[in-house]
């Protein structure tokens, strides 16, 4: 077993490969009482196309979603009670990129453990049961389309994309789940939840080679065939359209302007670009930031007020999104002072700030072990190390900021999305 130091952050991490091909990590926490647990596989909502045995597959949006829902479900009853009658707190979610399962309990962790391991490892569907679910997904997704924050945001990223499946709804579509069947569902479970495209990270009291072992009982022993997954081809390096607009029920418009950047390569040079478009984020946007007081001052801006940068296998942009009498406005704002930044850099002063408070957001964070059990579950499905930011995010110079914005945020690589209330009724 191998064992990691991270002296920066005052952090160590115990690292195994199983015989299957399951990656283990853990992060022992002597002092504390309570433990987490965070079984990921390296399969969400973006994968629809896979090759599996040499077969192509082309599966409706939204499966990685509702087999995360069904997967809750055994031959026995159900999972989520049986963690609940042991003293656990349960639960799970899907993202664009990954699919994760996890609990925390202060009692009975290993016997917890070995009941998420074997309810997310061993399927068990019925057709009926997925006719039911149906209806269920079918109910959330109508939800999300009749929330404007997720309609806003919906419409960055098409507008953002010509074919990248992050363009989809995670959770699909009530058309699309109504194609998905059991089969379709053990056909996925058997594409990406072999324990060679999982992983799992554990946090607290616990004893490293216990949780190998727990792991070794359980899962399969040998490996099987991973998929290949396709996302099209390369896309366009400019947006599909400047701007798009739906009416909804609003008082304030909402909008999301974002700019497409980079795909982020695997490894060490991906999580560099991501401390880089976080910094460059908040030295044109943040808080702190001059562009910023200005636009709260005049209005354009409230505390509905959010940025950042996101990044999945093969995309990566920039964003900025919240309440605004006029998202026009502040769309050209923010090109002018990106313009400035370009002729004039970054202020020393703005930048040692910035650079110190997302050093210590970040060293804040490490408190939560949920932060750093899928953090780090994330950060190795994408080839690196999460507590590999401290080392990385020092040796970040303000010129590789400044470059970035002036390569992405320029007006063939924006749009903007927005959400404005609808006309009143006669």
């Amino acid at each position: 077993m191998e064992k990691l130091e991270f002296p920066q952050v005052g952090e160590q991490m115990y690292h195994e490969k199983l015989e299957n091909g399951l990656n283990v990590f853990v992060f022992p926490k002597p002092d504390h009482q309570k433990g987490y647990a965070f079984f990921a596989t390296n399969y969400g909502g973006m994968d629809m196309r896979f090759c599996l045995d040499g077969t192509w597959h082309d599966t409706p949006a939204g499966v990685a979603h509702f087999l995360e829902h069904k997967m809750f479900d055994t031959k026995e009853g159900n999972a989520l009670q049986e963690l609940a009658a042991n003293g656990a707190s349960p639960n799970a979610f899907t993202s664009n990129a990954i699919t994760g399962y996890y609990f925390e309990s202060t009692e009975k962790f290993e016997e917890n453990l070995k009941i998420l391991l074997s309810f997310v490892s061993v399927p068990w569907f019925t057709q009926e049961s997925v006719d039911k679910e149906q209806g269920i997904i079918g109910q959330e997704i109508r939800m999300y389309e009749d929330d404007p924050g997720w309609e806003v945001y919906l419409g960055l990223v098409q507008s953002l994309y010509h074919h990248h499946p992050v363009r989809e709804n995670v959770a699909g579509s009530v058309e699309s789940i109504s194609h998905i069947t059991a089969e379709t569902l053990y056909a996925c479970h058997k594409a990406f939840y072999d324990p060679a495209n999982m992983v799992l990270c554990v946090a607290g009291p616990v004893e490293a080679e216990a949780v190998c072992a727990a792991a070794r009982a359980i899962l399969p022993k040998t490996p099987g065939p991973i998929a290949e997954k396709d996302y099209g081809g390369p896309e366009p390096e400019g947006a599909v359209r400047p701007r798009t607009e739906k009416k909804m029920a609003v008082s304030t418009p909402l909008f999301q302007l974002g700019w497409k950047g980079d795909a982020p390569r695997r490894g060490e040079a991906g999580l560099r670009q991501e401390l880089v478009g976080e910094l460059a984020m908040e030295a044109l946007l943040g808080t702190s930031s001059p562009l910023y007081a200005r636009m709260y001052r005049e209005g354009l801006i409230n505390k509905e007020y959010s940025y950042g940068y996101e990044s999945y296998p093969g995309c990566a942009f920039l964003c900025v999104g919240g309440e605004s009498p006029d998202p026009e406005a502040v769309s050209r704002a923010v090109a002018e002072e990106a313009g400035r930044i370009a002729r004039e850099g970054i202020d020393p002063a703005l930048w040692a700030r910035i650079k110190k408070g997302i050093y210590g957001g970040k060293v804040r964070s490490l408190n939560s072990f949920e932060n750093l059990c899928v953090g780090q579950a994330g950060a190795f499905f994408e080839g690196t190390d999460y507590l590999r930011f401290a080392p990385l995010l020092s040796s970040v110079e303000r010129e590789e900021a400044e470059a970035l914005l002036a390569r992405w945020v320029i007006p063939a690589r924006a749009a903007l999305s927005v959400v404005s209330p609808k006309e009143a009724q006669a």
